[in-house]
């Protein structure tokens, strides 16, 4: 009931009566040189997913990787691959399928890769216990790929897992639940390889509510092995966290809450952290700031341990993803809703005398509407990402933006 509810409300934000025919990308007025929009590829709803939540992947050879929340053989959710074909088209190919005993509705973390080239992710529900499960995809000779649920979440060690996965040197794999644990606020957890096949999982911190509640972005890692994350809620003003987990010399964990969002400043903090080379980090609200649209923020360590926090910019519609450093030193995203024509944008901000300038690329029409996962450049500076769909017409889409 508590994922129903929760997706509900998601899917009632991103919901939408209107079904247009073609879809194009237009610059918003006021915005400079106009970028090239393309869909790689559509999705139908049924055996190759519905709904897009989740942040893409590149592989070593160019492919695109990610999930879809539901659809497949067993309508629970996908994981896929995009081929570029050489002429400028991509096929798509389904990877797995997810059957509810092995997971169901993998959301908005994207999937890792490993050395060898083994896949990783989460779904928030399902599993032995219906709470979620992590699992891994391992590439077959013959091109297909055989699926393994490494951990089901039992509601004590956590439920829920909407956040992605990452690894540290050891190969060891982190993530966050949005529910369960000790508290039912979210956890913070561990899996570790047994060397057999099978892995350990423990839990690092169960949130309280004080220290923070629903954490459900990816962690980051900083060069000392510190643990970063954001949680949706709780708080001192209960409108969600920055947290940092400082691991001990006997196994156990710190946690330590960077800031407290109260509203002035965002609230909803749904999406993870990104650093500069300076040690500041980067993120936003979903909600909250001057305009109650959300938020860009920075974190600048003061050197005692605190943290100074600045909202960099505040938007006008709610609903920004995580940003990315990329091209000429600026910051991309996407929001979800607004631009010209009030499907979503996707955005630049770049710092100029007096202040950051935003540039928002506008969606039109479908199936190019409401993007709600990050957005990822290739090594020639194009920029890839998702939309989501409305759920009548269209389930989801895979763009491209080239310069």
């Amino acid at each position: 009931m508590e994922h129903k509810k929760f997706w509900a409300a998601v899917r009632k934000v991103l919901a939408v009566t209107a079904a247009m025919l073609f879809i194009f990308l237009t610059l918003a007025p006021g915005a400079g040189a106009q970028g090239h929009y393309k869909t790689l590829y559509t999705f139908t709803g049924g055996a190759d997913g519905a709904y897009l939540g989740a942040n893409l992947t590149f592989d070593a050879a160019g492919n695109l990787y990610s999930t879809t929340n539901l659809g497949g053989d067993y309508g629970y959710g996908t994981v896929f691959q995009l081929t570029p074909n050489g002429d400028g088209g991509w096929t798509e190919k389904v990877l797995h399928s997810f059957n509810g005993v092995d997971g169901t509705t993998p959301t908005s973390g994207s999937p890792i890769f490993d050395a060898e080239g083994n896949l990783y992710g989460t779904t928030n529900q399902g599993g032995d216990y219906g709470a979620g499960t992590v699992f891994q995809l391992t590439p077959n000779g013959d091109g297909s790929w055989t699926e393994s649920v490494l951990h089901s979440f039992d509601g004590a060690d956590g439920s829920l897992p909407i956040a992605g996965l990452i690894f540290d040197q050891a190969g060891n794999l982190y993530g966050t639940t949005t529910a369960g644990g000790d508290y039912g606020g979210g956890t913070v957890f561990e899996l570790t390889s047994n060397g057999d096949g099978s892995w350990t999982e423990s839990v690092l911190r169960s949130f309280s509510g004080g220290d923070g509640s629903s954490p459900t972005a990816n962690l980051t890692f900083d060069s000392a092995g510190n643990l970063y994350g954001t949680s949706l809620n709780g708080g001192a003003y209960g409108e969600g966290t920055v947290f940092q987990l400082t691991p001990n010399g006997d196994g156990t964990w710190t946690e330590s809450v960077l800031h407290s969002f109260s509203g002035r400043d965002g609230r909803l903090p749904w999406w993870g952290l990104i650093f500069d080379p300076n040690g500041n980090a980067y993120g936003t609200t979903w909600a909250g700031g001057a305009y109650d649209g959300g938020t860009v923020f920075r974190l600048k360590p003061n050197g005692d341990g605190s943290w100074k926090e600045t909202v960099l910019y505040s938007f006008a519609t709610n609903g920004p993803g995580n940003v990315v450093l990329g091209p000429g030193a600026s910051f991309y995203g996407i929001t979800m809703k607004g631009g010209t024509y009030g499907y979503g944008t996707v955005f630049r901000l770049k710092h100029r005398q007096g202040g950051w300038n935003e540039t928002a690329y506008s969606f039109r029409d479908h199936p190019g509407a409401y993007p709600f996962a990050g957005v990822i450049f290739d090594a020639a500076g194009n920029l890839y990402s998702t939309t989501y769909g409305d759920g009548i017409t269209t389930f989801g889409s895979v763009f491209e933006i080239t310069p």
